[in-house]
């Protein structure tokens, strides 16, 4: 059976969507890889017990300019929804819970898994 996938869109701060572009690329997933590397990093967000938090504080970012969209299988889908729900409880006044859900993971994921090419 074919999981059914969902379009989604977010926006990003152009730094932020370029460092994404080139983790993908440095990463191995090469330009049609960016769904599931980020598929990847909302999967590894969720498993952590302080997620929400995580998740207000990408409620901060501004400048939000460049457009990104993915396709996210059903069953994520439906496990975003619920820590939506999560998020909502603890923060009740975060506005676009489920964007800030995927840009935290994105950072998360940039932050937790240094490359191997050193930063100067």
């Amino acid at each position: 059976m074919i999981s059914t996938k969902v379009m989604t869109s977010i926006k990003l701060q152009k730094n932020l969507h370029r460092r994404l572009q080139q983790r993908i690329i440095e990463d191995g997933y090469g330009m049609r890889g960016k769904s599931k590397w980020i598929i990847e990093s909302i999967e590894s967000l969720l498993q952590l017990s302080d997620y929400p938090s995580l998740v207000e504080i990408a409620e901060d970012m501004d400048q939000l300019s460049d457009m990104v969209s993915i396709r996210v299988p059903e069953d994520l889908m439906l496990r975003i929804e619920h820590a939506v729900i999560q998020v909502r409880k603890q923060y009740p006044m975060i506005e676009g819970v489920k964007s800030n859900l995927i840009r935290a993971s994105i950072i998360q994921r940039l932050l937790r898994q240094p490359t191997s090419v050193t930063e100067a």
